[in-house]
């Protein structure tokens, strides 16, 4: 397949690159605007090749297993139109990530996050490209009782929540209006190996630990999360870019396990103790605003319907997670010496 990722120079981007080009035989484009990551954390898992906006040709005119890196934003419509011709899917992960964020500068998430989305549908309706996965999460739902599933109504608590839901509402109306095959995937807390740039709470507290910081938890610690191992993640990109009857559907994409925040750290501290870094110190902050106290989702759709449920256990992730901190670390010494 020829494969066109926005944000590939991220984690999730460079995990499932990762992936792919393990199997062989796909052609890959990535579109990154640099802001979080740059091209060195894709050349961590490829070798490729940088292309000007100038240079591009249709994809379908390319050797398969090649890797090409384009600088671009979403937020600019004609680029995106020229640099996913003859794409067989677009895997759009490029976003404005995070509650934080949003609340810091709500103007800024909905450019990138909405007309960034809508950019890159115009581009795929118009090049005809054969299937559409949106990366969502489950922001746009808001305070509810879990578990959240995919026909509960949405109430965002967030500019976040806001704007995926505008990407998701955007995505079933490319279906229904222009017949692209839209799928939208609602990621759970997502973790793992290759995560060093990622500011949420398990790469955030393993750089934290490692550096002999305080681990700081936002209230009380009993808020929830349902944190799933990225490699699970990748597979569950995969299903929705290949299965089949699948357009116009939104999943969600966890593990259907109820963690709180302070129970994470429980699991963690061991892990780091296991792994030689402590002792760690931990205080409570103010809660934030925009999050939600509860969150985790019902996987059974996505278990139905794409044949995909999540396999890893947290602790086991985490110590994989922990091993890869690690290392990136060995090596980032070894290269400053």
């Amino acid at each position: 397949m020829r494969w066109f990722i926005t944000g590939g120079c991220g984690f999730i981007g460079t995990s499932l690159i990762e992936k792919l080009l393990a199997e062989g035989g796909h052609t890959i484009r990535v579109m990154d605007n640099f802001v979080a990551c740059t091209p060195e954390d894709l050349a961590r898992v490829a070798n490729f090749e940088m292309v000007e906006s100038t240079d591009l040709k249709p994809m379908s005119e390319k050797s398969s297993s090649s890797v090409e890196l384009l600088e671009g934003d979403v937020v600019d419509g004609p680029l995106a139109f020229k640099a996913v011709a003859g794409a067989d899917v677009i895997v759009h992960l490029a976003a404005n990530t995070g509650v934080e964020p949003s609340v810091k500068d709500p103007g800024l998430d909905c450019t990138v996050n909405v007309f960034g989305t809508l950019n890159m549908l115009e581009a795929a309706r118009n090049n005809k490209i054969d299937r559409f996965v949106f990366a969502s999460s489950g922001a746009p739902i808001g305070e509810c009782e879990p578990p959240i599933h995919e026909e509960l109504a949405a109430h965002p608590v967030s500019p976040y929540g806001a704007s995926k839901l505008a990407g998701e509402g955007y995505c079933s109306a490319y279906f229904w209006s222009f017949g692209l095959d839209t799928v939208a995937l609602r990621f759970g807390n997502v973790y793992g190996p290759g995560s060093g740039h990622k500011t949420s709470v398990v790469a955030k507290f393993i750089r934290k630990a490692m550096k002999g910081e305080t681990l700081e938890i936002y209230g009380d610690g009993g808020q929830t999360r349902d944190f799933i191992y990225i490699a699970d993640l990748v597979n569950a990109i995969r299903k929705a870019a290949e299965t089949p009857d699948v357009g116009g559907e939104v999943f969600q994409i966890a593990t259907n396990a109820e963690t709180t925040v302070s129970r994470l750290v429980e699991k963690l501290v061991p892990t780091l103790d296991e792994a030689g870094i402590g002792p760690v110190d931990i205080r409570h902050e103010a809660p934030r605003v925009g999050d939600v106290r509860r969150n985790f989702s019902d996987t059974r759709k996505a278990r139905d319907m794409l044949g995909w449920t999540a396999e890893t256990k947290l602790r086991d992730g985490l110590r994989e997670t922990v091993s890869w901190f690690l290392e990136l670390n060995r090596k980032n010494a070894a290269s400053a010496a």
